[in-house]
């Protein structure tokens, strides 16, 4: 069976993502875990030193300029892995969703330097955050906020975020039973959402602004 974008949305569908064992790992693991990570976006957690440097613009932050780039960063070794389950066919799998307009990256730069970001996968209401870095303090941190501020304006319902992590717990990510997380997407799988109703330019007052606004 040929294993191509059209299959991969469905499996997001029904609440199902990959994984590869390592960078050249040539299979696909369909995980379905029996605890989701979700944030939920009405209780996004911001520290008071991240939304100061949320509000001071340090970085410039961009939506979907630099997709592959965010992905090949996202799959790189860094101090905390030696490996990653980003491999070449999962990368290429995503880069076909991009092209698709079903995937979006969100980007930290300095100056023409790509220092963070993270990306993931859209589909009607629903968000799935698939990995992040960065390669300066914060920088995936300010990537994430406006992930939120733009999934609240462009009315999704739901962030899933795979796992509950010690760094993502900081956000206000809470664990969902299986089954309660696909009520959850079954919410959101129907709504009309939009990525793009917040400028792609967006300041730190703006984004800090749509974070703080209830749904």
């Amino acid at each position: 069976m040929t294993f191509g974008p059209d299959e991969l949305i469905a499996c997001y569908a029904e609440g199902i993502f990959p994984m590869a064992d390592s960078r050249d790992d040539t299979g696909v693991r369909l995980i379905d875990p029996e605890l989701r990570g979700v944030i939920p976006l009405d209780a996004f957690h911001l520290s008071r030193r991240l939304a100061r440097t949320v509000r001071s613009d340090r970085f410039e932050v961009r939506i979907d300029t630099a997709f592959p780039a965010v992905v090949a960063a996202c799959a790189a070794p860094g101090p905390d892995r030696e490996d990653t389950w980003i491999s070449d066919g999962i990368e290429y799998l995503y880069g076909l969703l991009f092209a698709r307009g079903q995937a979006h990256s969100v980007e930290c730069w300095r100056g023409e330097a790509l220092v963070g970001g993270l990306y993931g996968v859209s589909l009607g209401g629903a968000f799935f955050g698939e990995s992040m870095f960065s390669r300066e303090t914060d920088a995936s941190k300010v990537a994430l906020a406006h992930l939120v501020a733009r999934l609240k304006v462009g009315g999704y319902a739901l962030l899933d975020t795979q796992f509950m992590t010690d760094h993502l717990a900081q956000f206000g990510v809470v664990e969902m039973p299986r089954r309660e997380y696909r009520r959850h997407l079954a919410d959101a799988l129907p709504l009309h959402a939009d990525f793009y109703r917040l400028a792609s330019y967006a300041p730190g007052p703006a984004v800090l602004q749509a974070i703080s606004q209830r749904s």
